[in-house]
């Protein structure tokens, strides 16, 4: 059977270009243009290796990559991180379920990296990353000024919402999970990968859904209306639900759900 290839990264044209060198190897290549389209590309698997970008809209690659090792737990597979952004993350990669990070870089020298890399890894040579360097530079590597405020800035708003008293929920306009706070996969008792791309509604008890689905009607269909809360019961707790439109700019993306336990149900008191 032949060799399979899964490819996450939001640059279409990133994506092309692995896609095409890892086929002329003789890989079945699997691709995903963004974290979300990667969850659903991991039912395709298991794979032989993985190319992961790290910062991608709506689900990033670190969460991605937690999701894919805990998924194929019992499989032994290589990931590799190619991304715009290794050097200003080194700090917080070191510890990361990645067996290789390359930077992006001038993509002649980048193919040649990826082969010789990919040919050692088939004849069985490559030094395991315990032992050796992690980090395969493309030329020579410079923290850019730019990058380094967006990681930054993203750490310091995910630092913001991962403090404030309530579980969050960003979901997507399919309906479809995009981000949960420690706090909110503590309400839900739920993990990454149980709560990410999945139907809103299918992480709630069935007997509560109509009402969660009503709310996320009305804020959608009355632009006027900031927010609506419901409690629902979760997981034999009375749970307040706040659910509000997310906007991006002008566009609406799709619904913030902010969770909070107000206390045990009468029945379990």
């Amino acid at each position: 059977m032949p060799k399979r290839a899964l490819v996450v990264d939001d640059d279409f044209f990133f994506v092309e270009f692995l896609g095409e060198l890892l086929e002329k190897r003789g890989y079945q290549v699997i691709k995903a243009h963004d974290g979300k389209e990667g969850l659903l590309k991991l039912e395709d698997g298991p794979f032989d290796i993985l190319f992961s970008d790290l910062i991608m809209s709506k689900i990033d690659g670190t969460q991605f990559i937690k999701i894919a090792r805990k998924k194929f737990s019992d499989v032994s597979f290589h990931i590799i991180v190619v991304s715009g952004s290794v050097v200003e993350q080194m700090d917080q990669l070191t510890d990361a379920e990645v067996d290789w990070f390359l930077a992006k870089g001038p993509l002649e020298q980048m193919e040649a990296q990826i082969n010789e890399l990919l040919d050692q890894m088939e004849n069985g040579g490559v030094i395991s990353p315990k032992e050796g360097n992690k980090f395969l530079e493309s030329g020579t590597l410079y923290p850019r000024q730019i990058t380094s405020e967006l990681v930054d800035r993203l750490n310091f708003h995910k630092g913001v919402i991962e403090s404030i008293g309530f579980g969050i929920l960003v979901v997507d306009r399919d309906a479809r999970v995009i981000n949960a706070t420690l706090q909110a996969l503590d309400i839900l008792n739920a993990s990454p990968g149980d709560t990410l791309n999945k139907h809103i509604t299918s992480l709630f008890p069935r007997q509560e859904r109509a009402y969660l689905i009503d709310a996320l009607k009305a804020v959608a269909q009355n632009l006027d209306l900031k927010k609506v809360r419901l409690n629902i019961v979760v997981d034999a707790k009375i749970t307040q639900l706040t659910v509000s439109l997310l906007r991006v700019g002008r566009e609406i993306a799709g619904w913030i759900i902010a969770m909070e336990e107000t206390r045990q149900c009468i029945e379990q008191a």
